[in-house]
């Protein structure tokens, strides 16, 4: 039974049709992670590896904040857990932190840096703005979805950023439009000037915005989180070609230069990888470099 577990749901809320957010204690991971980071959930012992984002942490109590969308099996059952419930395995922290925590003070103070946060990535942008907000830095953010009812964090989002930009596709709320256009509109129209764009969000979305930041001239920060399955490297999906480099998002990422990811064929390895036609194929093609080196893990 779940409760027997020792990763405990400490809160549990609804942030819109089928997204969930839940404090899960774990005072081990939250001593040690920061923001750009991620855990692998497991429910119990037989239960998928499921990597989430870290969305928040409160080293005080113990407790660090998942949100996750449910819409595969082993998620639509971790929606089904409540408060008191417990979970088998809660690894982390995973990845290499946001390399704007290791950035010298003089030369993060002198960015103008902007978030765009599609969907449920506006859960990983969060403990990046707080953290930028707790250290004295500002950041403006754009938060992009299809309508208004999938909007999430907004107001927590305000309480940590410079200023916040909604947009939704339909316009039910905010902008009219996606978030590059948004980001062209406040360039053209509202005299904004950016040094730095972080981008989280669906793939689809991240490459957009990197074609339009690379015309901009606009340096680009990715996170490859929504390619990452095993999150060890030994599966071989979030393999990825980073300028002329093979790396793997789940150890060398997640966060890379949206210029330099290949991202059509990120997206095309993620649909293979959906069927395991799709994965032997690219088990044959890509050989040793299908998974991290090291990985004996399809040997046999």
């Amino acid at each position: 039974m779940a409760e027997s577990y020792k990763y405990t749901i400490m809160k549990k809320e609804s942030l819109a049709d089928s997204i969930y957010l839940m404090d899960i204690k774990a005072p081990r991971v939250s001593k040690h992670c920061y923001p750009g980071q991620f855990v692998i959930v497991m429910m119990d012992e037989k239960g998928e590896r499921i990597p989430l984002t870290i969305c928040d942490y409160n080293r005080e109590a113990g407790t660090v904040t998942i949100v996750f969308q449910a819409v595969g099996s082993s998620t639509k059952r971790m929606a089904e857990y409540e408060v008191g419930e417990a979970f088998a395995d809660f690894t982390g922290p995973l990845g290499v932190r946001s390399e704007l925590i290791d950035m010298p003070k003089e030369e993060l103070s002198k960015l103008k840096i902007l978030y765009i946060a599609g969907g449920v990535g506006t859960a990983p942008v969060y403990p990046q703005v707080k953290w930028l907000k707790q250290h004295g830095y500002e950041a403006d953010c754009i938060i992009g979805a299809r309508s208004k009812e999938f909007i999430i964090l907004e107001e927590r989002m305000k309480e940590n950023v410079k200023d916040l930009y909604v947009c939704t596709d339909d316009g039910s709320y905010g902008f009219k439009g996606n978030v590059c256009e948004c980001l062209k509109d406040l360039i053209n129209h509202k005299g904004k000037r950016y040094d730095l764009v972080v981008a989280i969000g669906p793939m689809i979305m991240m490459k957009y915005v990197c074609i339009l930041t690379k015309e901009l001239g606009i340096r680009t920060i990715v996170s490859m989180n929504p390619v990452m399955v095993d999150g060890t490297g030994m599966c071989g999906a979030c393999r990825l070609t980073i300028g002329n480099e093979i790396k793997f998002a789940c150890v060398d990422g997640p966060e890379f230069d949206g210029h330099k990811v290949d991202f059509d064929e990120a997206i095309k390895r993620s649909q293979m990888y959906k069927t395991e036609e799709g994965k032997a194929l690219l088990r044959e093609l890509e050989g040793d470099t299908h998974h991290h080196p090291g990985c004996e893990c399809h040997e046999a």
